[in-house]
């Protein structure tokens, strides 16, 4: 049960029909032997490590052979304006580390999912959803680009100030508007059709007091055999979305679980949570690569750091930071996901249907239910299945 970001970020291709929603007994047989489920998560850990690795190193590789520089001295014998020459070196750089990681990326996203029998997608979706998914990224980044560009050419090494408010803006900007622009690019939503359970979606909506847009359906099974459903969106643009995945093998009392726990993100206010420290985090790690970028210009010759060639640099940094504080965020998401487990379990006055809704969210998605606690502190931001089941034994129901 993830929020916003995780429950869009399969991705499918709006073209071809939907296959035939898969029910969950037809996927039982690999779904329910834990072995496999270790060996998928760990498979898939270990792919998602080693394309951070490949990133650190190509980046690395890059600037100290002084490749970065000679890109840039390439690019503008093309280009004459300085932002029509950043926007060339980054595609340069993009499509470098799109052609070297494309390895990993295909074995992961592609064939880990197949030989799991996990994804619905076939290969030329699968590259056609990738394709989609960069221009996207890119349209969505190169504002972002210019601005700190443009920052680290009028505020010097106070750049992070202006960056920092800009991505604060642009982060609510963005939540405001992905469930109505972005998110359809790759899924198709339509209402839900009147019934029985989308009246208890809406009464358990109304009982926490929260207003949405509607209950939305999302073609999930397009890519996938995986299951999942979110709250998305702020202001006009909340609502609540189900993969289709999700009302084919779920009860109406597991679903309505599923909900609730959303909803307990809303009514524990942790979406206001997550932004004041994402912003107050965002700000100190621009800070401290600031600092970090301006002290180490000069082990790659780079006189200033408003250079085109040195951005990778300031990249990297920004990249090392987020991977060592990632840990930190997480134990802060696990803490909201265990008090929303706590409120659905609380709003619903069972427990039964949320432990069952978690077991078969762990069967269909093929999750450890187990990971080693130094994983799971690591890496995951959710907690196990296994321990949120356990723990729901300790909530006292009213």
């Amino acid at each position: 049960m993830e929020r916003a970001g995780p429950a869009i970020r399969e991705q499918n291709h709006p073209i071809e029909e939907a296959p035939p929603v898969v029910k969950l007994q037809e996927i039982s047989t690999p779904a329910t032997d834990p072995l496999r489920a270790k060996q998928y998560s760990r498979i898939k850990l270990a792919f998602g490590l080693a394309q951070t690795g490949l990133f650190f190193l190509l980046t690395l590789l890059l600037l100290v052979t002084g490749l970065t520089a000679r890109i840039e001295s390439i690019v503008r014998n093309v280009f004459d304006h300085d932002y029509a020459v950043l926007l060339a070196f980054a595609f340069v750089l993009g499509a470098a580390e799109t052609v070297v990681g494309f390895p990993l990326r295909v074995s992961s996203g592609y064939f880990l999912e197949h030989r799991h029998g996990l994804s619905n997608q076939s290969f030329g979706r699968w590259i056609l959803e990738g394709v989609k998914a960069g221009l996207v990224g890119g349209a969505v980044t190169a504002p972002v680009l210019i601005a700190l560009f443009w920052s680290l050419r009028n505020f010097g090494n106070l750049w992070w100030l202006p960056v920092g408010m800009l991505l604060f803006v642009f982060s609510v900007v963005l939540a405001r508007l992905a469930p109505v622009v972005l998110f359809p690019l790759f899924y198709k939503f339509k209402p839900m059709e009147e019934s029985g359970l989308k009246e208890r979606v809406m009464a358990i909506c109304e009982r926490v007091g929260m207003r949405i847009t509607g209950v939305f359906v999302f073609d999930m099974s397009k890519n996938t055999k995986k299951a999942n459903a979110a709250f998305t969106g702020i202001g006009k643009a909340r609502r609540i979305v189900l993969g289709d995945t999700l009302l084919a093998n779920f009860t109406d009392d597991e679903i309505e679980a599923v909900v609730a726990h959303e909803l307990g993100h809303y009514k524990l206010r942790h979406l206001r949570t997550m932004i004041l420290v994402g912003t107050a985090s965002t700000f100190a790690g621009l800070y401290v690569t600031a600092q970090l970028y301006a002290a180490s210009l000069n082990w790659f010759g780079f006189a200033s750091g408003d250079a085109v060639a040195a951005l990778p640099l300031l990249g990297l940094w920004l990249a090392l930071f987020s991977f060592v504080t990632a840990p930190l965020n997480n134990i802060l998401s696990r803490f909201h996901e265990r008090a929303a487990d706590r409120f659905a379990v609380r709003l619903t006055g069972t427990k039964d249907s949320f432990a069952n809704a978690l077991t078969k969210l762990g069967r269909v998605n093929l999750a450890d239910t187990d990971p080693h606690p130094l994983i799971e502190f690591l890496f995951h931001s959710h907690p196990s299945i296994g321990r949120r089941i356990k723990y729901l034994e300790t909530v006292h129901v009213p």
